[in-house]
């Protein structure tokens, strides 16, 4: 069911190119077809899952515009500025205090354990990765799939709130479903294939996003025929 959804999204939406990166000499994040990710471009993703918690993305390329202005997507330099002046660098991503402080803890991390060397630490398993990062004040579960599948590029199914949005009412779920619980769902649906989670993900936030809203648009949805929630409405609008 799960890969039949996948395929009418991809179909519909097509490939959706995450995670938007800044090439050399430019400031902007953006989509690209078929890249392969430098180190600094690969720690900009990894600032990027820690900017996005509880904003939208806007908010976060506006704040990793600032940092490119300022040189800063460089563990040495996170480390080096002032918490005051970061915090007003990524001030647009909202909660900015708090998150100057979440990049310090991540790149003091990489700095004490892996010399600053994020390839490095990348190539542990997925479990140590995910086990060090949890471990980091201000990374949770979210976060830190986000940083193993898009930067490290390693096969883990990174949940959010679009994705237990959209399956809650295809499969018209009523309870809150637990973080692991839907994660080993989808894991156990595809094949291990990091590329194919990052698709998926990317395919259901553009759902999540623009048509399975909180109040949702059932009538533009591609997938509303295999849409309990939406079978539900019908029923009870006869």
């Amino acid at each position: 069911m799960l890969i039949k959804i996948y395929s009418k999204l991809h179909s519909h939406f097509g490939s959706q190119h995450w995670w938007p990166v800044t090439k050399e000499k430019e400031l902007v994040p953006k989509y690209h077809q078929s890249i392969k990710l430098n180190p600094k471009q690969k720690l900009e993703i990894c600032f990027g899952a820690i900017l996005t918690q509880n904003t939208n993305w806007k908010n976060v390329e506006k704040a990793i515009i600032q940092l490119n202005k300022h040189q800063l997507i460089s563990i040495k330099k996170i480390l080096k500025i002032d918490n005051k002046k970061l915090a007003e660098v990524i001030r647009s991503s909202g909660y900015h205090n708090q998150k100057a402080i979440k990049l310090k803890n991540f790149c003091y991390f990489l700095s004490k354990n892996y010399n600053g060397n994020l390839n490095l630490f990348f190539k542990n398993n997925i479990e140590k990765l995910r086990k060090e990062l949890l471990e980091i004040n201000g990374i949770g579960p979210e976060t830190a799939d986000s940083i193993i599948l898009y930067a490290a590029e390693k096969p883990i199914f990174v949940i959010d709130a679009y994705t237990k949005r959209v399956y809650s009412r295809i499969f018209n779920i009523k309870r809150e479903l637990k973080y692991e619980e839907l994660q080993k769902i989808f894991e156990k649906s595809f094949k291990k294939e990091a590329k194919l989670f990052n698709e998926c993900h990317a395919l259901l936030v553009e759902l999540g996003k623009n048509v399975c809203k909180k109040v949702p648009l059932c009538n533009q949805c591609p997938i509303n025929n295999m849409c309990n929630y939406y079978k539900t409405l019908n029923t009870n609008n006869n």
